[in-house]
C-alpha cells in the first residue's frame, strides 16, 4: 500500500504527529479551562477596553442564562450572530455556547436577501447584531423563524464615558445606523445585567453535539450551512496547536486579529486557539481604516498577527502602520487566500514577520495543511497536512496519483464537517463513507510531502479570502428585465486575488454602472462586479453549457 503521509518524516522531533481530539467534550470543557486557568489574564482588547477571561466568563454566563431562564431556548437551538470585531462577540459566542446553542455566524454585510437565506435555512430562532444592521433585519425577519432579536451598539462595552460618545458618533455623526423597526427588540446590555440575577444550568454536551453552522457555497453556488461540531473545532484548535505550538507560540502570546470573527478561520485560530492558550488578543473591528488600525498598534507590544493578501497590501501602502514597533514580533498566520510572494517579502522586510500561509476550508473547520518553518523564506506550497490529518491526490475516479501528479485534494481527520444542513445530496458528493472529504481544489504532493495548490476544479471565484460563486452572482444578474444572460468568472487583481467579472447578453443598452446598481441591490460589496462585458452571446457547449474557461481566455483587461 502506498504510504500517503511521506510528510511525517518531516516533522521535527518536537512536534506531534497525533492529537487526542477527545481531550475535551466541547468546546465549551475547553473555554471553561482557559476561563479558569487565565482568570486575570487580559482575554480580549477593543477600542481600547481590556476584557479578561474572569470578566468573558461572567458575561458569557450571564448570557447563557438569559437565554435558558427568560428566552426558553433549549439545547440544539439556532442563534444567529450578525456583528463585527467587538467584545461582544466572543461574549455572546461563549455565552451561546454555555447554552448548549448551535451557533450561525452570519456576515453583517449581507444583503437582504443574503440574509433572508440563512436565517430561514438555519432555522435559527434567535439573533444578535449590532444596530447598525437592524434595517437589514427588518426587512426580512418576517419571513424567518426568528423570534427573538438582541441588539447592541457598537460601544456598548465600552467604559461608560466613551459608550456614550462611540454610540453618539456612529449614530448620529457618522450616520451609520439607519432607521429600523424592530418593536420587541432587547438591548445585550439588559440581557447580561439581568442575567447575572438568573441560575444558569450547564448542558450535558457531547462531543458529536453541533456547535456551528458556517455557510459556505460548498460544491455549489447555493449556500448551505457546514455542520461543525464540538469534537471538530476542539480537533481543529488542538492540531494547529500541535503543529506551531511547541516551536513558535507561547503562554501570554499577544496577537492582533483584523479577520473577522464570523469567519471561520479566524473564529478557531485567531480567536479559539489564542483563548485555549491563554493569549491576548487586539479585536480590529474596521481593518479598512488604516489610519485607527495602526493607532490601535501603538502602545500594544503584539507578537503576531492574522491576516490575508489585501490587508498586507493596505497596511503596507499607510505610513503610520510602517512605523509601528514591531520590536517584539515573530510572524504572521495568514488565512482565507493566497499570499503573493511579492507581498510577503516586503511585507517581512518591513515588519520583520515571516508570513507563514496554510491551506483549509470551511469543512474541515477550518485547517487542513501548513507550513513547518516560521523563520524559512516566503513559500508557494501549503506546506504539510496538521497532525492527525491525511491527505492524497486522486484522479477523476477517485484512485490516489504518484507523487509529483496533479489531482484533486482529498482530506480525512478529526475536523471534518460532519456534512451539509439538511443536504443529504450535497454531502454525498463530497464527503465518502470511509471519511474523505473531496476539496474541489486540484493540486500535488512532492516527493518531501508538501502540497501545492494548482488550480480549482469548482468555479469558485474568490475575493479578499471571500468566496464567491457565480451562480449566485449570474442569479442576481438575470432578475434584471433587460439582461437575457450572464456568466460570472473571476479574473485576477493584484490585491484581493480575484475580482468579479460579469459577461451580459442583453434585450437594450445598458451601462456597466446600471447593471454594478442593480447587482449592489442584491449583493454584499465583494460580490458586485467589477468588470462588466457586454456581447451578443456566450460560448456554450453542445447541451448547453456555458464556457467559463473560454469567457476567461476572452477577457480583455480593458473590458
Amino acid at each position: 500500500m502506498t504510504n500517503t503521509m511521506p510528510w511525517l518524516q518531516s516533522y521535527p522531533s518536537n512536534v506531534s504527529a497525533e492529537i487526542n481530539a477527545d481531550e475535551f467534550d466541547s468546546i465549551l470543557a475547553l473555554l471553561e479551562q482557559s476561563c479558569a486557568k487565565y482568570a486575570n489574564y487580559t482575554a480580549f482588547i477593543n477600542m481600547g477596553k481590556k476584557l479578561s477571561y474572569n470578566e468573558l466568563d461572567t458575561h458569557a454566563t450571564a448570557f447563557a442564562a438569559y437565554l435558558q431562564q427568560t428566552l426558553k431556548m433549549k439545547k440544539g437551538d439556532r442563534i444567529a450572530l450578525m456583528m463585527p470585531n467587538l467584545l461582544q462577540y466572543p461574549i455572546a459566542l461563549f455565552g451561546a455556547l454555555k447554552a448548549g446553542l448551535v451557533v450561525v455566524n452570519v456576515n453583517p454585510l449581507y444583503t437582504a436577501r443574503e440574509l433572508q437565506h440563512q436565517l430561514h435555512d438555519s432555522g435559527a430562532t434567535a439573533i444578535v447584531a449590532v444596530t447598525n444592521f437592524g434595517n437589514t433585519l427588518q426587512k426580512v425577519i418576517n419571513d424567518t423563524k426568528v423570534q427573538h432579536v438582541i441588539l447592541t451598539n457598537i460601544g456598548d462595552q465600552l467604559a461608560p464615558h466613551k459608550r456614550t460618545v462611540v454610540n453618539f458618533v456612529v449614530k448620529h455623526i457618522k450616520k451609520m445606523v439607519p432607521n429600523y423597526h424592530l418593536p420587541n427588540a432587547i438591548s445585550m446590555r439588559r440581557v447580561l445585567t439581568e442575567g447575572k440575577q438568573l441560575n444558569y444550568q450547564r448542558p450535558q454536551l457531547r462531543a458529536e453535539d453541533s456547535a456551528f453552522l458556517q455557510y459556505t457555497g460548498g460544491t455549489t453556488g447555493t449556500a448551505k450551512g457546514a455542520v461543525l461540531s464540538h469534537r471538530n473545532i476542539v480537533a481543529n484548535v488542538l492540531q494547529v496547536f500541535a503543529h506551531f505550538g511547541p516551536r513558535t507560540l507561547k503562554e501570554k502570546e499577544r496577537a492582533v486579529t483584523p479577520l473577522p470573527l464570523y469567519h471561520i478561520f479566524a473564529n478557531t485560530v485567531s480567536m479559539m486557539l489564542f483563548m485555549y492558550m491563554g493569549g491576548c488578543n487586539m479585536l480590529i473591528t474596521n481593518p479598512r481604516d488604516l489610519d485607527a488600525f495602526a493607532k490601535d498598534l501603538k502602545g500594544y507590544p503584539f507578537t503576531m498577527m492574522f491576516g490575508l493578501n489585501t490587508l498586507f497590501v493596505g497596511l503596507l501602502k499607510h505610513e503610520g502602520f510602517r512605523h509601528a514597533d514591531f520590536s517584539h514580533c515573530r510572524f504572521t498566520i495568514a488565512g482565507g487566500m493566497a499570499t503573493q510572494k511579492s507581498v510577503a517579502d516586503e511585507w517581512q522586510a518591513v515588519t520583520n514577520m515571516p508570513v507563514i500561509e496554510g491551506y483549509g476550508l470551511t469543512e474541515c473547520s477550518p485547517v487542513v495543511a501548513g507550513g513547518l518553518n516560521t523563520q524559512q523564506a516566503f513559500v508557494d506550497n501549503i506546506g504539510v497536512p496538521l497532525p492527525s490529518t491525511q491527505m492524497r491526490i486522486v484522479d477523476e475516479k477517485g484512485n490516489p496519483v504518484a507523487t509529483g501528479e496533479t489531482g484533486e485534494i482529498q482530506i480525512r481527520g478529526p475536523q471534518v464537517m460532519q456534512g451539509y444542513w439538511k443536504n443529504e445530496l450535497e454531502t454525498r458528493e463530497c464527503l465518502s463513507p470511509d471519511g474523505w472529504l473531496s476539496s474541489g481544489d486540484i493540486g500535488s504532493m512532492d516527493e518531501k510531502g508538501y502540497f501545492t495548490i494548482r488550480d480549482r476544479k469548482k468555479d469558485m471565484i474568490l475575493v479578499s479570502g471571500f468566496n464567491v460563486y457565480p451562480s449566485e452572482i449570474e442569479a442576481v444578474a438575470l432578475l434584471h428585465p433587460s439582461i437575457l444572460e450572464a456568466a460570472a468568472i473571476g479574473i485576477h487583481d493584484e490585491v484581493a486575488g480575484e475580482r468579479v467579472a460579469l459577461f451580459v447578453v442583453g434585450l437594450e443598452d445598458l451601462t456597466q454602472e446600471e447593471i454594478r446598481q442593480h447587482c449592489r441591490q442584491h449583493l454584499t460589496g465583494y460580490k458586485v462586479p467589477k468588470a462588466v462585458t457586454f456581447c451578443d452571446s456566450l460560448p456554450k457547449s453542445n447541451v448547453g453549457k456555458v464556457l467559463r474557461r473560454e469567457l476567461k481566455a476572452q477577457y480583455a483587461p480593458d473590458s
